[in-house]
């Protein structure tokens, strides 16, 4: 029954991350049989223009290499976040999307033109890597190093030096960390929590009864405040046959 359940809710999380990545490549899929550039529609920072942009950013991509490299990321973190988050989901993809979009917009050079799931994708990493060693739930600390072992490396994306010779949108990718950071610390009184085991969770300031007091009077006398016994008490009586 439990295995039920929990194949059950892993189904269930997978949803949301397949319908946008079936939108990336329906996308794709449309540009390259009308041989048109859809590239145009993407986000240009700080033109009235490029605002059409932030709601476009994750669904066009250059090329069908460019899909494929942030199509399996999507799925992995997507489906890890609805699946530890099922309470906070649908706001911290919400808010990744839009905010990662909106933060690029302001931070890129407006003769740049920007397109990819990548600052989605940072923002739900940054989330899920964040929010785990926040919380402080072993769980979720397992699913943060996971993110750390498998997209660890993303943190070089955001560092202009190396990614402007390889054309990538570091503008993005930071945003999408800044915003994932943010909502780690802005939701983490949210969803799941640290466990508290029953020695942690007692009331120390509950009063006590008559008896109870006197229980715990008993076993918080030190050792040499015992009452002297008598001399009958410390006597040997020795009883002989003949």
């Amino acid at each position: 029954m439990a295995n039920t359940e929990e194949k059950r809710k892993l189904f269930g999380a997978l949803i949301i991350p397949l319908l946008i990545v079936a939108v990336m490549w329906m996308v794709k899929i449309i540009e390259v049989s009308f041989d048109i550039n859809l590239g145009r529609w993407g986000l240009v920072p700080q033109t009235a223009q490029g605002l059409l942009g932030i709601l476009t950013l994750p669904f066009l991509h250059g090329s069908w290499d460019h899909l494929i490299t942030n199509t399996i990321p999507i799925i992995i973190l997507g489906t890890a976040l609805y699946y530890c988050y099922p309470t906070l989901a649908h706001r911290v993809m919400i808010i990744s999307y839009l905010g990662s979009g909106l933060l690029t917009w302001c931070l890129g050079a407006s003769c740049t033109t920007h397109v990819g799931a990548s600052a989605l994708i940072y923002s739900l990493n940054l989330f899920l890597i964040v929010s785990g060693f926040i919380r402080g739930n072993r769980q979720l600390i397992v699913i943060s190093l996971i993110m750390v072992f498998l997209y660890g490396s993303f943190i070089w994306g955001m560092i202009p030096a190396l990614a402007r010779p390889q054309n990538i949108s570091w503008e993005g990718h930071l945003s999408g960390a800044i915003i994932g950071i943010l909502m780690a610390i802005l939701f983490r009184k949210e969803g799941p929590q640290k466990e508290v085991y029953h020695w942690e969770d007692e009331d120390l300031s509950t009063p006590l009864t008559g008896s109870e007091e006197e229980d715990s009077e008993q076993e918080e006398k030190p050792y040499w405040d015992v009452p002297t016994p008598s001399n009958d008490e410390l006597t040997v009586r020795y009883r002989f046959r003949h």
